[in-house]
């Protein structure tokens, strides 16, 4: 295998796979990307078994077609400290050759034919979605999946897609997003996502997209990308049985407002207490030791008496961060009870704290 490419056009292709990589044990050939030369076509693959990612580009001459894995990560190492011109790769007598001027490297390779196989589906059930209305979805929900919880259902997010319509929903059971699009399916199923998977996916696709599912696998195919995670095997929690059917009290809130006094609870404390009343709402710190933090705004609540929740503050400042309108909704029903978080077709119910 010999080709020359452009250092800029490796270099961008290389730090997109990295996340891809088994960086701990470079024993593994998981550690390797695999480099493919093909006709007027090179195409580079990695992998850690549960997420993959295939790159593929025409912008590489190609002088002589085959396979070859390098350590992904060392040979990233040695692109970034070229100059910005050709390099070329080379393979011979299982070794890897990096040649740019007077600059020379090897790095030793892996059978390439031991490399992983990626899963391909001759017939199984698509989805029907532009890329942004994807990462978007996927966005707003991202801050709710939860990290290295023993329910593993609970580390990503739930694509639960029906006929019509697909629900996005991640939970770290103190609060749970939900993002409602309209959207038609050849076949209904309840997947889940794993969190790393998801935040791959936001930087990946920008372009148009195809999707493909079974109970095992997805794929996302855009015209440099192909992308795939294994999916997470377990069953997710009931999400209609935690959104409210009814709100006694629902409120539209100023965005900029809220997020500023927030903030400045936060200087003392996550933890903060809400008062609504009539015509104000006011934000007070809730914290053991002898110091406070208590801001008020105007607003007409219409509460006859004042109402308190009690709420990590980082819960209402995710779902603010994910939202472009300068207002959302706020409904409530008992102080002890989830609240509703809603602007559109997003929204997260939060757990309050009891106090």
């Amino acid at each position: 295998m010999k080709i020359v490419i452009a250092k800029a056009i490796l270099e961008n292709i290389l730090i997109h796979i990295q996340p891809f990589l088994e960086k701990k044990d470079t024993s593994q050939i998981t550690s390797h990307i695999l480099i493919e030369a093909r006709q007027n076509l090179l195409v580079l693959k990695a992998t850690d078994y549960e997420i993959g990612l295939h790159v593929q580009t025409t912008q590489a001459h190609i002088e002589e077609v085959g396979n070859v894995t390098a350590n992904g990560k060392k040979l990233l190492d040695i692109v970034r400290i070229l100059k910005e011109n050709d390099l070329t790769l080379e393979s011979q007598h299982d070794i890897l050759h990096v040649h740019q001027g007077s600059s020379k490297f090897k790095l030793p390779t892996f059978q390439s034919n031991e490399f992983p196989k990626f899963p391909s589906f001759s017939e199984t059930a698509n989805i029907t979605i532009d890329a942004q209305s994807l990462v978007t979805s996927l966005k707003k929900i991202t801050p709710a999946a939860d990290t290295n919880n023993p329910k593993f259902e609970l580390n990503g997010a739930l694509i639960d897609i029906r006929n019509n319509n697909i629900n996005f929903v991640a939970t770290d059971t103190r609060r749970l997003a939900l993002v409602n699009i309209d959207n038609s399916s050849s076949r209904e199923l309840s997947i889940i996502i794993p969190k790393k998977a998801i935040v791959e996916i936001q930087k990946l696709f920008f372009d148009d997209i195809s999707i493909v599912y079974d109970e095992t696998y997805l794929i996302i195919k855009s015209q440099n990308y192909n992308f795939f995670t294994k999916l997470i095997n377990g069953k997710f929690p009931d999400y209609n049985r935690i959104i409210p059917k009814e709100l006694k009290h629902t409120l539209k809130l100023s965005k900029p407002q809220i997020i500023d006094s927030i903030k400045q609870i936060t200087t003392i404390s996550n933890d903060m207490k809400l008062t609504f009343e009539a015509n104000k709402i006011t934000f007070e710190s809730l914290t053991d030791d002898n110091i406070e933090a208590k801001t008020t705004i105007e607003c007409d609540t219409s509460f006859s008496a004042p109402f308190h929740i009690a709420v990590n503050s980082r819960y209402i400042l995710d779902f603010l961060s994910q939202i472009q309108s300068t207002q959302f909704t706020i409904g409530m029903n008992e102080p002890n009870q989830p609240f509703v978080l809603q602007d559109n077709n997003f929204k997260t119910i939060v757990m309050p704290i009891v106090i």
